[in-house]
């Protein structure tokens, strides 16, 4: 009894079970087995395995040659609808920034207290990478997320430096008082720098995407070695080039992703 008490409370609805099974495999890709499955969440074993061969028979999800199951073509197929227009239209001003910089470079949005990546073009240097395309990181350890927190409302970094923030490295900033005086800097400066906080041999930098109706939309980011990051400044002029064509391009398209409300914030 002690046990069951221990494992995770499964949701009510069908609905809720079958999204908690796919949410196991968004913190890591790795095939699970039916039993790590049910273990994860809290669901079953009966339950889980009705439910994961409905899946299967859909293509939500996929078994390996062990038999282990991992996320199906079909699911990941239909993920690429997610943000194609923001996309489409940023993937050629992406590699134009490549081919000025040679240099990693992407482009993220905040989703609830994390950055969001939603492209990205691979500079041909060996970076520690710490991203990829559909990744979150903490907004408080990223150049991109220090943009998109600095450039947001004030209740968003509130609700973020509120809580207990990750050290990723010895090298992360979280130190709530120190945070908001270097999110001020952000704003002063236009762009934020981030060295060794998610990934030790790294180096980033972003500036602020805007939105034609108002407010802050994305952040756009260039990732370099640690040994570069004093001269990073030296790609502003391109990267600002870029994000305002970006924002000039996207338009209206929503680009930001709130996530997030204060209790008494207007709809």
């Amino acid at each position: 009894m002690a046990d069951d008490a221990a494992r995770t409370t499964p949701p009510a609805s069908v609905t809720g079970r079958v999204l908690s099974i796919l949410s196991v495999f968004e913190q890591s890709l790795a095939p699970r087995s039916l039993t790590e499955i049910s273990a994860e969440t809290g669901l079953a074993l009966s339950t889980t395995h009705r439910l994961v061969g409905e899946l299967e028979e859909w293509g939500a999800l996929q078994r390996d040659p062990n038999g282990r199951y991992q996320i199906g073509l079909r699911l990941w197929e239909l993920g690429q609808h997610a943000g194609r227009q923001v996309r489409e239209i940023a993937r050629p001003l992406l590699q134009d920034l490549y081919s000025l910089t040679q240099r990693t470079v992407h482009i993220a949005i905040r989703e609830n207290s994390e950055a969001l990546y939603i492209d990205r073009v691979y500079g041909t240097r060996r970076v520690p990478q710490a991203s990829r395309v559909g990744g979150r990181l903490p907004l408080h350890a990223t150049a991109v997320g220090k943009v998109l927190l600095a450039f947001d409302e004030p209740w968003v970094c509130d609700a973020i430096l509120a809580q207990p923030l990750e050290s990723r490295t010895p090298h992360t900033h979280v130190d709530p008082v120190a945070l908001r005086k270097e999110l001020a800097l952000v704003v002063e400066r236009g762009y934020a720098i981030a060295v060794e906080e998610v990934r030790e041999g790294s180096a980033s930098i972003a500036v602020p995407i805007f939105q034609r109706t108002g407010g802050i939309g994305a952040a756009l980011g260039l990732v370099a070695e640690r040994g570069e990051a004093d001269s990073l400044e030296w790609h502003l002029p391109a990267m600002r080039g870029i994000a305002r064509r970006i924002e000039a391009s996207v338009g209206a398209f929503p680009l930001r992703s709130l996530g997030i409300r204060p209790t008494n914030a207007r709809p």
